[in-house]
Protein backbone atom coordinates (compact mmCIF):
# COMPACT_ATOMS: atom_id res chain seq x y z
CA UNK A 1 0.00 0.00 0.00
CA UNK A 2 1.21 3.47 -0.71
CA UNK A 3 0.18 6.89 -0.16
CA UNK A 4 1.14 10.55 -1.70
CA UNK A 5 3.73 11.00 0.47
CA UNK A 6 5.27 7.82 0.59
CA UNK A 7 4.93 5.93 -2.99
CA UNK A 8 7.68 3.62 -2.12
CA UNK A 9 5.80 2.71 1.37
CA UNK A 10 5.53 -1.08 1.57
CA UNK A 11 8.37 -1.52 -1.07
CA UNK A 12 11.98 -2.97 -0.40
CA UNK A 13 15.35 -1.83 -1.74
CA UNK A 14 18.99 -2.71 -2.06
CA UNK A 15 21.36 -0.36 -2.50
CA UNK A 16 24.85 -1.37 -2.86
CA UNK A 17 27.41 0.92 -2.12
CA UNK A 18 25.23 3.31 0.37
CA UNK A 19 27.95 4.18 2.37
CA UNK A 20 28.69 7.77 1.58
CA UNK A 21 28.16 9.91 -1.81
CA UNK A 22 25.31 8.76 -4.41
CA UNK A 23 24.88 5.72 -2.66
CA UNK A 24 23.55 7.12 0.84
CA UNK A 25 21.66 10.00 -1.20
CA UNK A 26 19.47 7.58 -2.57
CA UNK A 27 18.82 5.19 0.32
CA UNK A 28 18.34 8.32 2.28
CA UNK A 29 15.56 9.46 -0.33
CA UNK A 30 14.52 5.62 -0.81
CA UNK A 31 13.96 6.14 2.67
CA UNK A 32 12.02 9.68 2.46
CA UNK A 33 9.48 7.84 -0.14
CA UNK A 34 8.72 4.87 2.35
CA UNK A 35 10.74 2.24 1.18
CA UNK A 36 12.70 -0.54 3.26
CA UNK A 37 15.84 -0.17 2.14
CA UNK A 38 18.66 -2.37 2.77
CA UNK A 39 21.98 -0.21 2.75
CA UNK A 40 24.85 -2.32 2.09
CA UNK A 41 28.87 -1.76 1.85
CA UNK A 42 31.66 -2.45 3.87
CA UNK A 43 32.39 0.33 5.75
CA UNK A 44 30.88 -0.08 9.89
CA UNK A 45 31.25 1.04 12.64
CA UNK A 46 33.37 -1.97 13.59
CA UNK A 47 35.62 -1.49 10.42
CA UNK A 48 35.32 2.49 9.15
CA UNK A 49 37.66 3.03 5.99
CA UNK A 50 40.55 4.62 7.14
CA UNK A 51 40.27 8.56 6.68
CA UNK A 52 36.66 8.56 6.65
CA UNK A 53 33.83 8.54 8.83
CA UNK A 54 30.80 7.30 7.03
CA UNK A 55 29.38 4.15 7.52
CA UNK A 56 26.48 2.17 6.59
CA UNK A 57 24.69 2.04 10.43
CA UNK A 58 24.66 5.63 10.06
CA UNK A 59 23.10 5.59 6.30
CA UNK A 60 20.53 2.85 7.49
CA UNK A 61 19.69 5.86 10.65
CA UNK A 62 19.44 8.30 7.87
CA UNK A 63 16.81 5.93 6.10
CA UNK A 64 14.48 5.68 9.02
CA UNK A 65 14.65 9.17 10.34
CA UNK A 66 13.54 10.27 6.59
CA UNK A 67 10.42 8.07 7.27
CA UNK A 68 11.55 4.81 5.77
CA UNK A 69 13.46 1.53 7.47
CA UNK A 70 17.14 1.36 6.89
CA UNK A 71 18.45 -1.91 7.49
CA UNK A 72 22.78 -2.15 7.39
CA UNK A 73 24.72 -5.21 6.23
CA UNK A 74 28.30 -5.43 5.98
CA UNK A 75 28.83 -6.87 2.41
CA UNK A 76 31.66 -7.30 0.17
CA UNK A 77 29.56 -7.24 -3.56
CA UNK A 78 33.03 -8.62 -5.13
CA UNK A 79 32.50 -12.00 -2.98
CA UNK A 80 29.92 -13.71 -4.38
CA UNK A 81 28.95 -15.64 -1.39
CA UNK A 82 28.41 -12.61 0.55
CA UNK A 83 25.96 -11.10 -2.22
CA UNK A 84 24.42 -14.69 -2.26
CA UNK A 85 24.00 -14.74 1.26
CA UNK A 86 22.82 -10.77 1.22
CA UNK A 87 20.10 -11.42 -1.06
CA UNK A 88 18.81 -14.84 1.01
CA UNK A 89 18.71 -12.43 3.73
CA UNK A 90 16.05 -9.96 2.49
CA UNK A 91 14.06 -12.77 0.95
CA UNK A 92 14.35 -13.92 4.77
CA UNK A 93 13.45 -10.55 6.07
CA UNK A 94 11.15 -8.81 3.50
CA UNK A 95 10.06 -11.23 1.03
CA UNK A 96 10.32 -9.54 -1.90
CA UNK A 97 12.75 -6.64 -3.89
CA UNK A 98 11.22 -4.02 -5.65
CA UNK A 99 14.62 -1.75 -6.26
CA UNK A 100 18.41 -2.42 -6.82
CA UNK A 101 20.97 0.07 -6.85
CA UNK A 102 24.38 -0.49 -8.08
CA UNK A 103 26.22 2.67 -6.68
CA UNK A 104 29.89 0.76 -5.65
CA UNK A 105 32.91 2.62 -6.76
CA UNK A 106 36.00 3.22 -5.29
CA UNK A 107 37.30 4.40 -8.38
CA UNK A 108 38.48 8.08 -7.08
CA UNK A 109 42.03 7.01 -5.92
CA UNK A 110 42.74 4.66 -8.65
CA UNK A 111 41.78 7.31 -11.61
CA UNK A 112 44.78 8.50 -13.42
CA UNK A 113 44.55 11.36 -15.77
CA UNK A 114 47.54 10.77 -17.78
CA UNK A 115 47.70 9.01 -21.38
CA UNK A 116 46.76 4.88 -21.01
CA UNK A 117 49.96 3.92 -22.02
CA UNK A 118 51.50 5.76 -18.85
CA UNK A 119 48.80 4.45 -16.25
CA UNK A 120 49.64 1.84 -13.67
CA UNK A 121 47.84 -1.06 -15.08
CA UNK A 122 46.79 -3.06 -11.87
CA UNK A 123 45.08 0.04 -10.40
CA UNK A 124 43.16 0.29 -13.68
CA UNK A 125 41.82 -3.22 -13.18
CA UNK A 126 41.29 -3.06 -9.76
CA UNK A 127 38.79 0.03 -10.62
CA UNK A 128 36.87 -2.41 -12.47
CA UNK A 129 36.56 -4.73 -10.40
CA UNK A 130 35.65 -2.29 -7.86
CA UNK A 131 32.94 -0.45 -10.19
CA UNK A 132 31.84 -2.95 -12.63
CA UNK A 133 32.17 -6.56 -11.34
CA UNK A 134 30.47 -5.97 -8.11
CA UNK A 135 27.53 -4.32 -10.17
CA UNK A 136 27.50 -7.48 -12.21
CA UNK A 137 27.54 -9.92 -9.20
CA UNK A 138 25.04 -8.59 -7.25
CA UNK A 139 22.59 -8.06 -10.07
CA UNK A 140 23.49 -11.85 -10.94
CA UNK A 141 22.13 -12.91 -6.97
CA UNK A 142 19.45 -9.95 -7.03
CA UNK A 143 17.31 -10.02 -10.35
CA UNK A 144 15.72 -13.63 -9.36
CA UNK A 145 14.46 -12.48 -6.59
CA UNK A 146 12.53 -9.88 -8.52
CA UNK A 147 11.75 -12.24 -10.75
CA UNK A 148 9.53 -13.92 -8.37
CA UNK A 149 7.46 -10.97 -8.51
CA UNK A 150 7.78 -10.40 -12.56
CA UNK A 151 8.70 -6.18 -11.30
CA UNK A 152 11.00 -4.33 -10.24
CA UNK A 153 13.66 -1.60 -10.91
CA UNK A 154 17.37 -1.85 -11.44
CA UNK A 155 19.70 1.46 -11.64
CA UNK A 156 23.12 1.53 -12.56
CA UNK A 157 24.80 5.15 -11.19
CA UNK A 158 27.18 6.54 -13.68
CA UNK A 159 28.79 9.40 -14.45
CA UNK A 160 27.64 11.46 -17.92
CA UNK A 161 24.44 10.88 -19.74
CA UNK A 162 26.35 10.45 -23.12
CA UNK A 163 28.34 8.43 -24.74
CA UNK A 164 31.76 10.88 -24.90
CA UNK A 165 35.17 10.24 -23.49
CA UNK A 166 35.92 11.07 -20.09
CA UNK A 167 39.63 11.93 -20.43
CA UNK A 168 40.66 8.54 -18.27
CA UNK A 169 40.71 5.55 -19.82
CA UNK A 170 39.94 3.17 -17.17
CA UNK A 171 37.56 5.77 -15.78
CA UNK A 172 36.03 6.07 -19.37
CA UNK A 173 36.05 1.72 -19.34
CA UNK A 174 34.11 1.90 -15.87
CA UNK A 175 31.34 4.31 -16.52
CA UNK A 176 30.47 3.44 -20.15
CA UNK A 177 30.36 0.16 -18.58
CA UNK A 178 27.78 0.35 -16.14
CA UNK A 179 25.92 2.46 -18.92
CA UNK A 180 25.99 -0.40 -21.53
CA UNK A 181 25.07 -2.81 -18.33
CA UNK A 182 22.27 -1.15 -17.97
CA UNK A 183 21.08 -1.78 -21.56
CA UNK A 184 22.11 -5.29 -21.51
CA UNK A 185 20.51 -5.80 -18.46
CA UNK A 186 17.33 -4.03 -20.16
CA UNK A 187 17.23 -6.13 -23.00
CA UNK A 188 16.77 -9.52 -21.08
CA UNK A 189 14.53 -8.32 -18.11
CA UNK A 190 11.79 -6.73 -20.01
CA UNK A 191 9.80 -9.84 -21.06
CA UNK A 192 10.04 -10.64 -17.32
CA UNK A 193 8.83 -6.93 -16.17
CA UNK A 194 11.97 -5.84 -15.00
CA UNK A 195 13.26 -2.45 -16.48
CA UNK A 196 16.85 -1.92 -16.23
CA UNK A 197 18.45 1.81 -16.40
CA UNK A 198 21.58 4.35 -15.65
CA UNK A 199 21.53 7.52 -13.73
CA UNK A 200 24.07 10.25 -13.67
CA UNK A 201 24.03 12.70 -10.84
CA UNK A 202 25.40 16.58 -11.87
CA UNK A 203 28.16 18.21 -10.01
CA UNK A 204 27.77 16.11 -6.82
CA UNK A 205 28.51 17.85 -3.15
CA UNK A 206 29.51 14.57 -1.76
CA UNK A 207 31.18 14.10 1.89
CA UNK A 208 34.61 14.02 0.27
CA UNK A 209 33.82 17.14 -2.18
CA UNK A 210 32.92 18.99 0.62
CA UNK A 211 36.34 18.06 2.69
CA UNK A 212 38.41 18.78 -0.31
CA UNK A 213 37.55 22.31 -0.67
CA UNK A 214 37.19 22.72 3.16
CA UNK A 215 33.30 23.71 3.98
CA UNK A 216 30.41 21.73 5.27
CA UNK A 217 26.81 21.26 3.73
CA UNK A 218 26.12 24.61 5.51
CA UNK A 219 28.45 26.77 3.89
CA UNK A 220 29.28 25.28 1.02
CA UNK A 221 29.00 27.96 -1.22
CA UNK A 222 31.81 29.77 0.46
CA UNK A 223 33.51 27.33 -1.93
CA UNK A 224 32.09 28.58 -5.04
CA UNK A 225 35.33 30.35 -6.12
CA UNK A 226 37.45 27.22 -6.28
CA UNK A 227 36.07 25.33 -8.85
CA UNK A 228 34.38 26.26 -12.13
CA UNK A 229 30.42 25.55 -11.81
CA UNK A 230 30.55 24.63 -7.99
CA UNK A 231 27.47 27.07 -7.84
CA UNK A 232 25.48 24.85 -9.62
CA UNK A 233 26.54 21.63 -7.72
CA UNK A 234 23.92 19.30 -6.04
CA UNK A 235 23.58 17.02 -2.68
CA UNK A 236 23.33 13.75 -3.07
CA UNK A 237 19.87 13.46 -2.05
CA UNK A 238 19.19 15.01 -5.80
CA UNK A 239 19.99 12.03 -7.30
CA UNK A 240 18.23 10.10 -4.80
CA UNK A 241 15.11 11.69 -5.46
CA UNK A 242 15.85 11.05 -9.18
CA UNK A 243 15.71 7.45 -8.20
CA UNK A 244 12.45 7.23 -5.64
CA UNK A 245 10.67 8.80 -8.52
CA UNK A 246 11.91 6.40 -11.02
CA UNK A 247 10.72 3.68 -8.86
CA UNK A 248 7.25 5.32 -8.11
CA UNK A 249 6.76 5.80 -11.91
CA UNK A 250 3.96 3.08 -13.14
CA UNK A 251 5.18 3.92 -16.80
CA UNK A 252 9.05 3.29 -15.68
CA UNK A 253 9.32 0.80 -18.20
CA UNK A 254 9.60 2.86 -21.39
CA UNK A 255 12.52 4.33 -19.55
CA UNK A 256 14.59 0.88 -19.62
CA UNK A 257 17.86 0.80 -21.13
CA UNK A 258 18.77 4.22 -21.10
CA UNK A 259 20.89 6.97 -19.21
CA UNK A 260 19.23 9.68 -17.52
CA UNK A 261 20.69 12.75 -15.78
CA UNK A 262 19.40 14.09 -12.61
CA UNK A 263 18.87 17.16 -13.22
CA UNK A 264 16.40 16.32 -16.75
CA UNK A 265 14.74 13.79 -14.25
CA UNK A 266 13.89 16.71 -11.78
CA UNK A 267 12.66 18.94 -14.73
CA UNK A 268 10.17 15.78 -15.75
CA UNK A 269 9.01 15.01 -11.95
CA UNK A 270 9.35 17.99 -10.85
CA UNK A 271 12.22 18.07 -8.37
CA UNK A 272 14.08 19.86 -5.96
CA UNK A 273 16.95 19.48 -4.18
CA UNK A 274 16.78 19.17 0.05
CA UNK A 275 17.89 22.44 -0.09
CA UNK A 276 15.06 23.70 -2.76
CA UNK A 277 17.65 24.35 -5.28
CA UNK A 278 16.95 22.63 -8.56
CA UNK A 279 20.56 22.79 -10.44
CA UNK A 280 20.50 21.97 -14.11
CA UNK A 281 24.26 20.74 -14.88
CA UNK A 282 23.45 20.42 -18.74
CA UNK A 283 22.22 24.03 -19.00
CA UNK A 284 25.34 25.71 -17.07
CA UNK A 285 27.65 23.48 -19.29
CA UNK A 286 25.74 25.46 -21.77
CA UNK A 287 25.54 29.02 -20.52
CA UNK A 288 29.04 28.93 -19.83
CA UNK A 289 30.63 27.87 -22.47
CA UNK A 290 28.41 30.17 -24.80
CA UNK A 291 29.78 33.20 -22.25
CA UNK A 292 33.54 32.05 -23.15
CA UNK A 293 32.60 32.28 -26.84
CA UNK A 294 30.48 35.29 -26.68
CA UNK A 295 33.68 37.18 -24.98
CA UNK A 296 35.76 36.60 -28.33
CA UNK A 297 36.86 32.79 -27.01
CA UNK A 298 39.00 31.42 -24.20
CA UNK A 299 41.23 33.79 -22.58
CA UNK A 300 43.31 31.63 -20.44
CA UNK A 301 44.21 27.90 -19.95
CA UNK A 302 41.17 27.29 -17.69
CA UNK A 303 38.54 28.70 -19.88
CA UNK A 304 40.54 27.05 -22.95
CA UNK A 305 40.80 23.36 -20.49
CA UNK A 306 36.60 24.32 -20.10
CA UNK A 307 35.39 24.63 -23.74
CA UNK A 308 37.93 21.35 -25.39
CA UNK A 309 36.78 19.09 -22.65
CA UNK A 310 33.08 19.04 -22.91
CA UNK A 311 34.07 19.31 -26.87
CA UNK A 312 35.54 16.25 -26.55
CA UNK A 313 32.67 14.43 -24.79
CA UNK A 314 30.05 16.17 -26.41
CA UNK A 315 31.14 16.13 -30.21
CA UNK A 316 28.77 13.35 -31.49
CA UNK A 317 25.66 13.93 -29.31
CA UNK A 318 22.83 15.32 -31.42
CA UNK A 319 21.22 17.02 -28.23
CA UNK A 320 24.12 19.23 -28.04
CA UNK A 321 25.12 19.47 -31.83
CA UNK A 322 24.04 23.88 -31.72
CA UNK A 323 26.58 24.52 -29.15
CA UNK A 324 29.29 22.12 -30.83
CA UNK A 325 28.70 23.99 -34.23
CA UNK A 326 29.25 27.04 -31.97
CA UNK A 327 32.64 25.63 -30.71
CA UNK A 328 33.76 24.77 -34.20
CA UNK A 329 32.95 27.37 -35.99
CA UNK A 330 35.19 30.02 -33.17
CA UNK A 331 37.89 27.30 -34.21
CA UNK A 332 37.64 28.38 -37.71
CA UNK A 333 37.75 31.70 -37.12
Amino acid sequence: MTDGRHPLLGKVALVAGATRGAGRGIARMLGEAGATVYCTGRSTRATPTPGRPETIEETAELVTAEGGRGIAVLTDHADPREVAALIARVKAESGRLDVLVNDIWGGDALTEWTPFWTQDVAKGFTMLDSAVRTHIVTSRYAVPLMQERRSGLVVEITDGDHGGYRGSLFYDLAKMATIRLAFAMATELAPLGITALAVTPGFLRSEAMLDGMGVTEANWRDAIPKSRGFEMSETPCYVGRAVAALAADPNIAAKRGKVFATWTLAREYGLTDIDGRTPHWGDYIERSIGAILDAGGPKDADERFWVDVWYSQLEDEPKWKTLIQRIEAHRTR
